[in-house]
């Protein structure tokens, strides 16, 4: 099985790649360990160096890390991490200066492998840092969460098409479709792409094929996840594969409020 399957949080950690311009729904958090990265957003003229960058959900970006060796976080938007990580962002992104990232790895060894107890114990202290309070907190509808609680189940659930998630919470498809969009803040459909995408993730972390990896899924084949990851991503599953045992999983488990 996957290391990691439907976590609110998922870390990862190795060389640095580059991505074409992409958006996935997830807080974003990418820290080079030395060195700076490259970052390109709407709105810029020119691209931006910076020693790390904290993005929000569903904002395009793209992003040149090569030559350097990177921590990614990605973080749940609803969860309560994703909240608080919210509430710190006065826009799409946050970038960081070196004396910054210096302060958010300083618990890291800096040069020995990583390993995954340093790194969930670099998670917890990174948003604890670097969460604000949020004004007003997202008011989850009961059915949503409900219907979150199946989505995220081992094993993935086979059907997924609207009138069956309409009907397992007791919801007409409308309806479930104007609850999970006001509740989320996200429509259905791209957020079920979203978590087929981490269990796809999770999978090849945990050394599947692309093949059994899209399986596991739900993609047709590993074309439709190749295609998907890109556009999502910015980049193929197959980086990270070889990256090897160069990169590692990493999750918390914290519950969604």
């Amino acid at each position: 099985m996957p290391l990691v399957v439907w976590p609110t949080a998922i870390a990862m950690w190795g060389p640095g790649d580059a991505t074409t311009r992409h958006a996935h729904h997830a807080m974003h958090l990418v820290l080079c360990r030395t060195g700076t990265l490259a970052i390109r957003a709407p709105g810029m003229k020119a691209a931006e160096q910076a020693a790390g960058v904290l993005v929000a959900p569903d904002a395009p970006h793209a992003l040149d890390a090569r030559g350097t060796d990177v921590l990614i976080l990605f973080v749940e938007p609803e969860s309560h991490d994703g909240e608080r990580l919210m509430a710190a962002l006065d826009g799409p992104m946050r970038l960081f200066d070196s004396a910054r990232r210096d302060t958010l790895l300083a618990h890291l060894p800096a040069s020995a492998p990583l390993g995954h107890e340093a790194v969930g114990q670099w998670m917890e202290r990174t948003l604890e840092s670097l969460s604000g309070t949020p004004e007003t907190p997202r008011r989850i509808h009961p059915r949503v969460r409900k219907l979150l609680r199946h989505l995220r189940a081992e094993p993935a659930p086979e059907d997924t098409s609207l009138e069956a998630l309409a009907q397992l919470v007791g919801l007409s498809p409308s309806r479930l479709m104007h609850v999970f969009s006001e509740s989320l803040g996200v429509p259905l459909r791209p957020y079920l792409l979203w978590l087929r995408l981490q269990r796809a993730s999770g999978a090849i972390a945990a050394g599947r094929t692309l093949g059994e990896a899209a399986h596991a899924a739900g993609f047709s084949d590993a074309a439709h996840l190749t295609r998907t990851f890109r556009r999502m991503f910015g980049t193929t599953p197959s980086s990270l594969q070889r990256r090897g045992p160069d990169m590692q999983a990493q999750a918390r488990s914290r519950a969604t409020r």
